[in-house]
C-alpha cells in the first residue's frame, strides 16, 4: 500500500466505528505506488479569466481492484465525500496518507505533471476512515508538483533554498529523489518540489526532484493582492493573474483574497514577474460543521494548544491526546498530523502526534507493502518501482532473514530514510 510520509493523526469518533467520508491530503513516493490505472482525461475547475486557458498535465483514472499491492492513478475533479484527509504519502500497498491505509479499489486518481505517485509527494485524499484513523476506503486521490523552478540560493548547512522567491525547508523526513540532501542542489538547477506551505513565503519540503525543465508552480499564501491590477504575491515572487483561470468559490465567484492557500501555474514573464495560467486552491480541505478531517502540516500562528494553525487551519488541541513528543515541544515550525472535527471553522482535534521538531528532529516511517518484482541483492531491490536497500546492519527481519528475499516474496518494508530515491530499510517482515 502507499502511504503518506507524516503518520496521521485519528479523527474524534462519537458512537459507533463507522467509517465515515473524508478527503485526506500528503505525500507519496517514486515509481507510482498506484497500479492498474484507466486514463479518461482530465480538466482543470475554477473560473476562468477573460480570455484565459487551463494549463497544466493532467489525467484521471479509476483503480482496480486492489489486493493489498497497489491501487490506481490518473486525473483531477472534486469529491461529495463529507470526511477528508491532508498530508504526504508515506507507504504503499494500498495507499497510506499519514498512516491511514485506504483501500483504493474504485478510486478515482488525480495526478498532475507526473505519471504516478511516489513516497513523499502531497496528496489529498477523499473517503470514509475508521474512528481509530487506521483504515479507510478512498474515493479519490489528488497529487500535483507544489513548486518547480530554478534553484537561487542555497543554504546547505540549514538545509534550504530558495525557488521563485518561495524558501524551501528541509527535514529528516524529506524524501530526495536524486541527492542525498541540500549539499547535492546546485543553484541555477531546476527543482520540482512537494511540500507543506507554512509561513508566508516559505515551503517545508517532503520530496525533491532534479527536472530538465516545465512550467513554473509556485504554492503558498496569497499576500498583497491587488484586484486593480490583477496581481497578488507568494514571498518574494510577484504575480499576474490577469488571464489566469481562478479557483471558484460559492456561485462561481473567484475565491481569491489574502491568506488563502493557493497553487499557480505560470509562464514567466519579465522583470521577475510571473505571468499566471491558472490559480488553484491548494489542496481545499472542507469546511461544513461536524466533518471529520485528518491532516499533516507544520504548526503556525501558535498560541497555545488551544490556539494553533495547521495548513491555514484554525486548530483547537487542548482536548486532544498528544503523542510523539511532550506538549510542550509544541509550537511553531512544528511538524504534526491532527486529526479532529470541523465546528465554526476550527478543527477540534481528538488527537495530535508531533513528527518532528525544529533543532531536535523527529522519526519519519515509510511503510511498503507488496511482492518484490525486481531483486539483484538485498542491497538492491523494488517493490512498485521504489528501490529499497536492506542490507544495513540496523535492518531487523521478522517471520523470516535475509536469505528469504528474493523474487516475488511478499513482504513489508519498513524505513526512515530516503536518500537517492533509495529507501533504506530498517525493518523486513515476511507474512
Amino acid at each position: 500500500e502507499t502511504a503518506a510520509s507524516p503518520p496521521g493523526a485519528p479523527a474524534a469518533a462519537t458512537g459507533a466505528a463507522a467509517p465515515s467520508s473524508a478527503p485526506a491530503s500528503g505525500s507519496v513516493g517514486d515509481q507510482s505506488l498506484l497500479d492498474r490505472t484507466v486514463a479518461t482525461g482530465g480538466a482543470s475547475t475554477g473560473t476562468a479569466a477573460p480570455g484565459a486557458t487551463s494549463a497544466g498535465s493532467s489525467s484521471t483514472a479509476v483503480a482496480g481492484g486492489d489486493d493489498g499491492s497497489g491501487v490506481g492513478s490518473g486525473g483531477t475533479g472534486v469529491s461529495t465525500a463529507d470526511a477528508s484527509g491532508i498530508g504526504s504519502v508515506d507507504g504503499a500497498g494500498s495507499i497510506l496518507v499519514n498512516g491511514v491505509r485506504y483501500d483504493t479499489a474504485g478510486a478515482v486518481v488525480a495526478l498532475d505533471d507526473v505519471p504516478g505517485l511516489q513516497l513523499g509527494m502531497t496528496a489529498k485524499v477523499a473517503g470514509p476512515f475508521d474512528a481509530e484513523l487506521t483504515s479507510g476506503s478512498a474515493l479519490r486521490v489528488e497529487s500535483a508538483i507544489d513548486l518547480r523552478g530554478p534553484v537561487g540560493s542555497v543554504d546547505a548547512q540549514r538545509g534550504s533554498f530558495t525557488i521563485l522567491g518561495t524558501t524551501v525547508t528541509t527535514d529528516e523526513a524529506t524524501v530526495w529523489a536524486d541527492a542525498r540532501g541540500a549539499g547535492d542542489v546546485a543553484a541555477g538547477a531546476t527543482l520540482q518540489v512537494w511540500g507543506f506551505p507554512t509561513h508566508p513565503g516559505s515551503l517545508r519540503a517532503t520530496r525533491v526532484e532534479v527536472r530538465a525543465g516545465g512550467a513554473p508552480i509556485v504554492s503558498g499564501m496569497v499576500q498583497n493582492l491587488d484586484a486593480a491590477a490583477r496581481r497578488f504575491s507568494i514571498g518574494a515572487q510577484a504575480i499576474d493573474y490577469g488571464r489566469a483561470v481562478l479557483p471558484g468559490g460559492s456561485g462561481g465567484a473567484p475565491l481569491l483574497a489574502n491568506g488563502v492557500l493557493v497553487r499557480v501555474r505560470a509562464s514567466a514573464g519579465g522583470a521577475g514577474l510571473l505571468v499566471a495560467t491558472a490559480v488553484q486552491a491548494w489542496y481545499p480541505a472542507p469546511t461544513a460543521d461536524g466533518t471529520r478531517l485528518q491532516m499533516a502540516g507544520v504548526v503556525t500562528d501558535f498560541a497555545g494548544p488551544g490556539a494553533l494553525r495547521v495548513l491555514g487551519l484554525p486548530v483547537d488541541a487542548s482536548s486532544a491526546t498528544l503523542s510523539g513528543a511532550p506538549a510542550t515541544a509544541l509550537g511553531n515550525g512544528v511538524r504534526v498530523t491532527v486529526g479532529g472535527v470541523l465546528s465554526n471553522g476550527v478543527l477540534r482535534a481528538s488527537r495530535l502526534k508531533i513528527q518532528s521538531v525544529p533543532g531536535i528532529g523527529g522519526q519519519p516511517s515509510f511503510i511498503l507493502t507488496g511482492q518484490i518484482a525486481s531483486f539483484a541483492s538485498i542491497a538492491d531491490f523494488r517493490i512498485k518501482g521504489q528501490p529499497i536497500d536492506a542490507s544495513g546492519a540496523q535492518v531487523g527481519f521478522v517471520n523470516g532473514s535475509a536469505a528469504d528475499l528474493g523474487p516475488l516474496v511478499r513482504v513489508t518494508i519498513e524505513g526512515h530514510r530516503v536518500v537517492d530515491g533509495v529507501l533504506v530499510a530498517d525493518r523486513v517482515s515476511f507474512p
